[in-house]
C-alpha cells in the first residue's frame, strides 16, 4: 500500500476515533443536530475503518508467517509457505476494497438518467446509426431490469434518428452510463454503398442525471418561455388537435428543451422541466469536471461532447474506446447491449484516477 493512502486511513482511523468520543459526550447529545451530524459522518467512516482494521490485522499475520518462512524446520516452512500465498491474496484483496471504499461515490449515481443521440456527420448513414445505438443502449437497459420511454424524437429519411432523447429509469441508471457521453465514430459499408466502399459517420450520446427540484439548480420562472405545438409523433388524431408538445426555453443560457411523448401537455411539461433541470446541473458539473481535469490524463465521464470517444469498425468486429485505449473483438455482442466489460474496464479507470487525485 502506498504511504499516501496509509496515511489517509490513518487520519481517518483517528477521526474515527475522536467521533466516537464525542458522541459520548453529554454536551453533544444535548444538541440534537449535532449528534446527528456526528452520527452521520461516523456512520461513513466506520465501513473504511473496519476494512481497515481487518487489512492491518493481515499485515500482522503476515510479518508472522514470513518469519516462520525461515524456520529450519522444512514443514514449517512449507506450512509458513501456504499461509503467506493466502494472506498476500487477501490483503490485496482488502487493498483493493479499501480503495473504492476511499473514492468518493458521487451522489448521483443511483439516479435515472436522460438519455440523448443525435446524428452528426454522415447524412443518412449517421441517423441509421443513432438508430443503432438506440437500440443497443434499449437491450442494455433490458439486461439491467431498467425501464426506458421516449420523450421525443426526429427519425431519419431513410431510418434511425436525426434525434431521440429517452429516459432510464432504474437502479445506478447513471452510475452505469455516464461514461457514454462523447462523440460515437461508425466505421462500415453502408447499405446503399454499391462500391463497397467504407464509411465514417458520428453521433453524439450525453448522459444526463434525473434531478428532483431540491437537488438541481435554482431556476427562476422569469427566466423560462414556455410554448406548446401540436406533436408529430405517433398518436392518431389526438396529437393532430391538441397543443400538448411542450418547448420550454431558458432564456439566461439558451438552453431548449422539448417534450411530445405523453398526450398530456401537464405532463409533457413535468418532462421538459425535468430534462431542464438535468441539463443545467450537468453543465455546472462540467464546468467544475472540466477545471478538475485540466492537468489529469484521462478525462473519464467529463461528458465533452467534442471528443471523439468511441469507434465502432464493423468490418473487423472492433470496439475502440480510445479513452482507456480498450479495445474489444466482439462488436455484434457489444451492439446488441452487451455492454458491461465495456462500462466495468471505464468504470475501473475512474476509480483508479480519483485515487490518484487523492494521493
Amino acid at each position: 500500500m502506498k504511504d499516501a493512502i496509509r496515511r489517509r486511513l490513518e487520519r481517518i482511523a483517528d477521526r474515527h476515533a475522536e467521533i466516537e468520543r464525542m458522541l459520548a459526550d453529554p454536551a453533544v447529545l444535548a444538541r440534537p443536530e449535532r449528534f446527528r451530524d456526528l452520527s452521520v459522518e461516523f456512520s461513513r467512516l466506520d465501513s473504511i475503518v473496519r476494512e481497515f482494521g481487518h487489512y492491518r490485522d493481515r499485515e500482522n499475520q503476515l510479518a508472522a508467517a514470513r518469519a516462520m518462512a525461515g524456520d529450519p524446520d522444512p514443514g514449517v516452512r512449507e506450512l509458513a509457505l501456504h499461509e503467506i500465498a493466502e494472506l498476500e491474496a487477501a490483503a490485496a484483496a482488502g487493498e483493493t476494497a479499501l480503495q473504492q471504499l476511499l473514492v468518493p461515490p458521487d451522489p448521483l449515481d443511483d439516479h435515472n438518467a436522460f438519455l440523448e443521440i443525435r446524428a452528426a456527420a454522415g447524412g443518412d448513414e449517421a441517423a441509421i446509426f443513432a438508430g443503432d445505438l438506440f437500440r443497443m443502449y434499449s437491450r442494455y437497459a433490458e439486461r439491467r431490469g431498467w425501464s426506458l420511454e421516449i420523450l421525443s424524437e426526429s427519425r431519419g429519411e431513410h431510418g434511425g434518428y436525426r434525434e431521440v432523447i429517452c429516459r432510464v429509469a432504474g437502479r445506478g441508471a447513471y452510475a452505469r452510463l455516464k461514461f457514454e457521453s462523447g462523440t460515437h465514430r461508425v466505421q462500415r459499408v453502408p447499405a446503399t454503398e454499391s462500391q463497397g466502399r467504407i464509411h465514417t459517420s458520428t453521433c453524439t450520446v450525453a448522459i444526463l442525471p434525473e434531478v428532483g427540484e431540491v437537488e438541481s439548480v435554482e431556476i427562476n420562472p422569469a427566466d423560462l418561455r414556455v410554448d406548446t405545438y401540436r406533436s408529430s409523433g405517433a398518436g392518431g388524431q389526438h396529437v393532430n388537435k391538441t397543443d400538448s408538445a411542450v418547448r420550454i426555453t431558458h432564456l439566461p443560457t439558451g438552453v431548449v428543451v422539448e417534450c411530445q411523448d405523453e398526450r398530456s401537455q401537464h405532463k409533457n411539461r413535468a418532462r421538459a422541466m425535468a430534462l431542464l433541470r438535468a441539463r443545467l446541473l450537468t453543465a455546472e458539473r462540467d464546468k467544475a469536471s472540466a477545471e478538475k481535469a485540466r492537468t489529469r490524463r484521462l478525462q473519464v465521464g467529463t461528458g465533452d461532447r467534442s471528443e471523439r470517444i468511441r469507434t465502432y469498425n464493423f468490418p473487423q468486429a472492433r470496439l475502440t474506446d480510445h479513452r482507456i485505449e480498450l479495445t474489444l473483438y466482439r462488436l455484434d455482442e457489444i451492439i446488441n447491449g452487451d455492454l458491461d466489460d465495456v462500462i466495468d474496464a471505464l468504470a475501473r479507470e475512474h476509480r483508479a484516477e480519483e485515487l490518484s487525485a487523492l494521493e
